[in-house]
């Protein structure tokens, strides 16, 4: 096997990790920006490129970093706002945890949405107020998934960039 050759293996496979990592954004099984880094990483090691890959690979780690902490803060900032507290999101998330294994794909985002419920059921006493709290919790999740996706997508333009130009 020639180096030409293992080069063009090491861009294959970095390409399907930030494919597969992009994916697992969408669907929420795989974790999508440290696949999406690890696939520039790898190849940024062992590719041919010049000084170049590394510069991709400073500027998707950015990226990574930025997405990953703005992902958590502005949702969750939202969400102290509207007054849902941490226990719900918890409760939410176990709930979505078990129901990834109960109902398959779907089942992380049912279980999620009844243990918000449930929980703002529990806590404010009746179902006209647990839905208000039980929407912006959504929200946040939804506003979270773009905000990764996003994210991932810049990664991916990133790595696309430095392969024209490397």
């Amino acid at each position: 096997m020639n180096l030409a050759e293992t080069d063009t293996l090491v861009t294959f496979i970095a390409g399907v990790a930030i494919v597969i990592g992009i994916l697992g954004v969408i669907v929420p099984v795989l974790p999508g920006l440290p696949l999406c880094w690890g696939g520039v990483l790898l190849w940024a090691i062992f590719a041919d490129g010049g000084w170049a890959k590394w510069v991709v690979l400073a500027v998707a780690t950015v990226i990574a970093v930025v997405g990953a902490v703005v992902q958590y803060s502005w949702p969750g900032r939202n969400l102290k706002r509207s007054g849902v507290p941490n226990r719900t999101l918890l409760i939410g998330g176990l709930l979505g945890l078990v129901g990834f294994f109960v109902v398959p794909v779907v089942g992380l985002i049912l279980g999620f949405v009844l243990g918000v419920w449930l929980a703002e059921r529990m806590r404010l006493g009746d179902n006209q107020s647990a839905w208000p709290s039980t929407k912006n919790a959504l929200k946040a999740a939804g506003l979270s998934m773009l905000i990764e996706l996003g994210a991932a997508l810049g990664i991916a333009f990133v790595w696309v960039v430095g392969l024209i130009v490397a």
